[in-house]
């Protein structure tokens, strides 16, 4: 089973002013988080990356280009089906005047109810990013094999869904998870999906093979689940 490396997307100019961007054209990586970017290559140094999927939205791009770059031959695909909820007109909307509009308990409390006026459902979303997800798993497991590391870089609702639905929550636990910007969560698929990592900002020695991280990972991940211990 492939591990896939769930990365969001580095903070942004609208992460920063208190928008919710959506699928507005023009929002880039703010200053932090272009430094976030640029300190991608260090932290996947030595990770066998198989290939990087992505939102093909300009802050996903921005965010994985300093990576690509140190990578010249590294597969990349801009993948659709992984871009950012259409918040229709709550697009580039304040959050904090969000947060007086009735619909945003319902985003809180019922997700999957959710359907944002002239936009998507987050049960759509869910369905489509998961269905993605997977999909391109069993890709990478046919074309490089059980053991491959891949990344694929999207947006925090995005990978909320994919990590519920790995872990068998309802998506109306979903906002219960909290992915930061340019954190990286890690699962792998199988008969019982793993969750490794959730919103890590550190380093991933353990995606290195041959380091005495990977060889502990391993050993976590084949162990018995009854009494597991503390």
């Amino acid at each position: 089973m492939p591990t896939l490396l769930l990365l969001r997307h580095g903070r942004t100019t609208a992460n920063s002013a208190g928008l919710l961007a959506g699928r507005a054209p023009g929002v880039s990586l703010d200053a932090y988080g272009s430094a976030q970017a640029a300190a991608l290559p260090a932290r996947f140094a030595g990770v066998p990356l198989a290939a990087v999927v992505h939102s093909p939205l300009q802050r996903c791009a921005e965010t994985v280009a300093p990576l690509l770059a140190d990578r010249p031959g590294l597969p990349a695909f801009a993948e659709e089906r992984v871009v950012e909820c259409d918040y229709g007109e709550w697009t580039n909307r304040k959050l904090a005047e969000l947060a007086e509009e009735p619909l945003m308990v319902t985003v809180r409390r019922q997700p999957s109810a959710a359907v944002f006026p002239g936009g998507e459902s987050l049960r759509a979303v869910s369905a489509r990013v998961v269905a993605a997800a997977r999909e391109w798993d069993a890709r990478i497991a046919a074309e490089h094999g059980q053991d491959a590391v891949w990344l694929m870089c999207t947006h925090g609702d995005n990978i909320k869904a994919i990590v519920a639905d790995a872990l068998g929550l309802h998506l109306d636990l979903f906002q219960r998870l909290v992915p930061h910007p340019a954190s990286v969560s890690a699962l792998r698929y199988g008969e019982q999906p793993l969750l490794l990592r959730f919103g890590d900002t550190g380093d991933l020695a353990e995606f290195v093979p041959d380091t005495e991280a990977a060889a502990r990972d391993a050993a976590e991940a084949t162990r018995s689940p009854v009494g597991g211990g503390a």
